[in-house]
């Protein structure tokens, strides 16, 4: 199946997406059980991050199918925009849904006049770090994680690609499926 068959509709999310969303964040973070405690967010928590920014939605069979956090733009991340919690609900990874939000988030963050676009992942998560530097990200610093209680050592590993002039290559490859976390989990 082809993802511009999955995912029908494409949109921004309101408040009242809020427990919605925090469902699929939390079903596709599942993944990473094995290393911390708990859900990854809350309904509280997506719409604090809505009222400061933008959650894309992808729509599939009256539900969410997908979603990613994007700020375009601000005082924590100067000329550049931030996006974090790329979710799709296991069932629908590998046909290229989370590409599809992370090139839209990009778009908006040019748009805004943003220069780069960041994001953290966990250190854990290195498949996501593959599918990143896929993308373009490359890797540029470390930073502690302090979200929720983990069962082994971690930390986040921050990413940017510049939205502007040449694009690094990179020799990293493309992991398979799409990842969930980008920790972006943010």
């Amino acid at each position: 199946m082809q993802p511009d068959h999955l995912a029908i509709s494409v949109r921004r999310a309101t408040a009242a997406d809020a427990p919605a969303l925090a469902a699929l964040v939390n079903r596709a973070y599942a993944i990473e059980a094995f290393f911390v405690d708990g859900d990854r967010t809350t309904a509280s928590e997506i719409e604090s991050l809505i009222a400061r920014g933008t959650f894309i939605v992808l729509e599939h069979k009256g539900g969410l199918a997908a979603a990613v956090f994007v700020e375009p733009g601000s005082q924590a991340h100067v000329g550049a925009g931030y996006i974090g919690m790329l979710s799709v609900l296991p069932e629908l990874q590998k046909h290229g849904l989370g590409t599809r939000l992370v090139r839209i988030a990009e778009a908006m963050c040019e748009a805004a006049g943003c220069d780069a676009v960041k994001l953290q992942i966990i250190n854990l998560r290195e498949e996501l770090a593959r599918w990143y530097r896929s993308l373009g990200y490359v890797e540029t610093g470390t930073k502690p994680y302090e979200h929720r209680p983990v069962k082994q050592p971690c930390h986040f590993v921050e990413m940017h690609k510049s939205l502007r002039g040449v694009t690094q290559v990179t020799s990293g490859g493309s992991a398979p499926g799409t990842p969930r976390d980008s920790a972006v989990a943010a």
